[in-house]
């Protein structure tokens, strides 16, 4: 008993800076897991415009640039189908948005070797060129022919490389979840209405990839004409990927149905591959 005055002056002391030293550990550890809590929610997307950005840059954007072999089916009401067979090689240019496209189709005999390219820029109309074998012609294709069918599909021409983000007004709906997965809804309304093809379209975005999960197009007079839909994504070298995805018109029950096959990302495609003498003699290396 006589000790234990002693002791507690001894060990107390140590014992009360020890406890100090780790609540102070612990409030260091809170503060700095608040902050790069606050920091990663900070650099998240928060705006309908931010989340649409995202979207846009890995949908159309991932890698520095890709190769598929991609099978196209395009089947009536009835159920009577045909298909469409083709190469794509993609390349991202800079840090502007500039990218180059060139596709090469394959299958069926009727259009055997046609080949489609786009240089596509930021803020301004993109280039868009369409080689014709059986004529021997490359045909310019017009901003205004934006949103013609792409080779017969249910896809446009301007669903291909993406359509400007700034040439729409984005606003963020109430979420809604879509085959288990948590979405941001934005809704996108075209500033010049005559620039674009629907009246308005509802991106379902998915919070996990900010890939386009749905898209829903109306058209004029607010009737639903078209839907896009993201039916299978895989992770392809490290990227997640949409690797099965399908349009349906609405007016007429088409839809065309896409399956993307052998994709690489990061393969060094050079620039003299997306030129108009690759649309009439085609680079062989690149589309076996």
């Amino acid at each position: 008993l006589i000790l234990l005055p002693a002791l507690m002056r001894t060990f107390g002391g140590w014992i009360f800076r020890k406890q100090i030293a780790s609540i102070s550990a612990a409030v260091s550890l809170l503060l700095l897991g608040l902050f790069l809590t606050s920091n990663a929610l900070a650099q998240m997307p928060q705006t309908a415009d931010e989340i649409m950005a995202k979207s846009h840059e890995v949908f159309f954007y991932a890698g520095d640039d890709m190769k598929a072999k991609i099978h196209m089916q395009l089947i009536s009401k009835s159920g009577k189908e045909r298909i469409r067979d083709m190469t794509m090689l993609r390349k991202n240019r800079g840090e502007d948005g500039e990218q180059r496209y060139f596709m090469h189709f394959s299958k069926p005999n009727d259009v055997r070797n046609m080949a489609f390219m786009v240089w596509k820029y930021p803020a301004r109309d993109d280039d868009r060129w369409l080689y014709i074998p059986a004529i021997k012609m490359v045909r310019r294709i017009a901003a205004k022919d934006d949103r013609s069918s792409f080779v017969g599909s249910d896809f446009t021409y301007e669903d291909i490389s993406g359509r400007e983000l700034a040439a729409d007004t984005h606003s963020l709906m109430p979420e809604e979840p879509l085959d288990g997965r948590d979405c941001y809804v934005i809704k996108s309304v075209p500033k010049d209405e005559k620039s674009a093809g629907y009246r308005e379209k509802l991106s379902w975005i998915d919070k996990a990839s900010f890939l386009p999960l749905k898209e829903e197009y109306r058209d004029k007079r607010g009737r639903l004409s078209r839907t896009f839909s993201a039916n299978e994504i895989k992770e392809m070298d490290g990227i997640p990927t949409i690797v099965k995805r399908s349009m349906l018109d609405h007016r007429n029950g088409h839809r065309t149905e896409v399956s993307f096959l052998e994709i690489a990302y990061n393969l060094g495609l050079p620039d003299n591959l997306f030129t108009e003498r690759s649309l009439r003699n085609p680079p062989a290396r690149w589309l076996r």
